[in-house]
């Protein structure tokens, strides 16, 4: 299991434990649809019943009922928006959902329009049988929700392998639809396979590609699946990749269990594990030119800084004049939930300084 868990962030659902770790647009005054009230029955699901959110969070009942849906490809996916201002798009990673920002949504509403996204496959939106779940369709989604829902140019903010799907929808953009990027910990691929130049991943390569093939065997893959789903057995995984200890909480092994327990969520599970890696951001940053904000928990097991990724980004200012880098000390994989006071303290005062949309393009310091 510990192997596992290393390999593929898949025990850890790294992103799959909102807080430190994966609900769709809508006008903020307009009513819950009855695919926003289905979203809703998630994720009051997920949070054990609604029960009471910690001072430093958003009330989850109350992010559930602003929740509605978009149809992407005849497929819902879903979504919230909150506050007025410069648009912002939260982006979760493996296994999270809406609800893993639930200690950022208020803050950055404040000054901001914030909308927060359920990828396909994970959170209250669909989980299609059959699914081929890949990093670069999880950036269309992305592009095409800012093309027909948010309607301009926006900041995108992901975590692990939500940045990742984020850096691939920037590169892909062709239409000013990216007004600048936020990385938090940004993975490598959409899961170890694309790590291979870390001499821990190349140790592990042989168990891995056992680990794929019994992940293909339903009754095999049922049964992982299964165990990982165990609160104490998340509880584990939490606290293995949070630097705040405190931060993981009954509330946050709660959200994660939730949508884990909906209909196509193992084979959400199996096809993001097994299946292609996708592009790697080292290949995409050098092309992209909007402003990026990179933090990065020093403690973090999946993406560590002296990993190749972390390694990249950590060298990354000194290339490019459009990144900004701060390393959080004493944070792991999911900094927005493990220490959202010290993401708020460098993220609100960069998306201040970021020029309109009709200013000219300049490196943001």
């Amino acid at each position: 299991m510990a192997a596992l868990a290393h390999h593929h962030r898949v025990l850890s659902f790294t992103s799959l434990a909102t807080p430190r770790t994966r609900l769709p647009f809508a006008s903020s005054s307009s009513p819950p649809t009855h695919a926003g009230l289905r979203g809703a029955r998630v994720l009051r699901h997920a949070f054990g019943g609604g029960s009471a959110p910690p001072a430093a969070s958003s009330s989850l009942e109350e992010l559930s009922r602003s929740c509605t849906t978009w149809s992407w490809r005849g497929m819902r996916v879903n979504y919230l928006v909150r506050g007025e201002g410069l648009p912002v798009l939260l982006v979760h990673g493996f296994g999270a959902s809406v609800a893993h920002w639930r200690r950022n949504i208020g803050v950055l509403s404040e000054s901001n329009t914030v909308y927060a996204i359920d990828l396909l496959g994970f959170g209250a939106s669909d989980k299609p049988a059959g699914f081929s779940y890949t990093m670069e369709t999880w950036a269309e989604l992305i592009l095409e929700f800012l093309d027909e829902v948010v309607k301009r140019p926006t900041v995108l903010v992901g975590n692990s392998v939500g940045s990742l799907a984020c850096v691939i929808a920037a590169s892909d953009s062709t239409r000013d639809l990216v007004r600048g990027l936020v990385l938090l910990n940004c993975s490598g691929g959409m899961n170890n396979k694309a790590i291979v130049d870390d001499w821990r991943i190349k140790l592990l390569l042989p168990l891995l590609w056992l680990i794929d093939f019994l992940l293909k065997q339903k009754s095999i893959a049922s049964a992982l699946f299964g165990r990982v789903k165990e609160r104490e057995n998340l509880k584990n995984i939490l606290m293995s990749v949070y630097g705040n200890k405190d931060a993981v909480d009954d509330e946050l092994v709660e959200i994660i269990r939730g949508p884990a327990d909906t209909e196509g969520a193992l084979d959400a599970f199996v096809s993001t594990v097994t299946g292609p890696p996708g592009p790697s951001p080292i290949a995409l940053m050098p092309g992209i030119k909007v402003p990026v904000l990179v933090l990065w928990g020093d403690e973090d097991p999946f993406t560590p800084i002296d990993g190749p990724v972390g390694k990249y980004f950590s060298g990354l200012p000194s290339e490019l004049p459009n990144v900004r880098l701060h390393m959080l000390e004493g944070v792991g994989h999911c900094p927005h939930d493990d220490r959202p006071d010290l993401v708020h303290e460098k993220l609100l005062p960069w998306l201040a300084s970021l020029p309109s949309a009709t200013e000219p393009e300049v490196a943001v310091t």
